[in-house]
């Protein structure tokens, strides 16, 4: 059961790294880059749930070229704040063969989860398979995939908000913020 007076706590305390506007804007770029380079590919845009939801509900109104959306559901959190197994919940709903699919997510962090489904739609036979998350975690060790689309960087902290989540709450906060650092 997650105490709720904790999640508070966590929210009271939080510092903001990004503010609304500054994610609205790395987001527009984002849509530029994408508009530039998938514009014309009839592309399938898969959203990772259940953080990619908020990201994608903001981009996608910012891409003005012919696009499907679909989404996949692959966890290795489960409400925790560690990650562990690799569990699929939804595959997609699409055929990927011979497609450009973009997968939508709102962080890359250690990088397992968006690898394993990058390898699962180039399995399906997709053409091209390219990242997009409004967050990179700068990592000191290499990561088994990187984004081909970032809207904002940040150090190895623990962060929330705009579709990040702390023990399954705060995807809502209209910002991205950091736990406070212990000291």
């Amino acid at each position: 059961m997650v105490d709720l007076k904790e999640i508070e706590q966590v929210r009271a305390d939080a510092e903001l790294l990004y503010s609304r506007e500054e994610v609205d804007r790395a987001l527009s770029r984002m849509a530029s880059e994408m508009t530039r380079d998938l514009g014309s590919s009839n592309p399938v845009i898969l959203c990772v749930l259940n953080g990619g939801v908020v990201v994608a509900g903001h981009l996608l109104l910012k891409l003005p070229f012919l696009l499907e959306l679909h989404s996949v559901h692959v966890t290795r959190y489960r409400g925790g704040t560690k990650g562990g197994e690799l569990h699929w919940l939804h595959e997609p709903g699409v055929d990927l063969r011979g497609r450009s699919v973009m997968l939508l997510d709102d962080i890359l962090d250690e990088g397992f989860t968006l690898a394993a489904i990058r390898n699962y739609c180039l399995e399906r036979g997709a053409r091209a398979v390219s990242i997009g998350v409004l967050l990179d975690k700068q990592l000191p060790v290499a990561k088994p995939c990187r984004a081909d689309y970032v809207g904002l960087r940040c150090a190895d902290r623990y962060v929330f908000g705009y579709g990040m989540d702390y023990k399954g709450y705060l995807r809502n906060l209209p910002g991205i913020y950091a736990r406070r650092e212990e000291t």
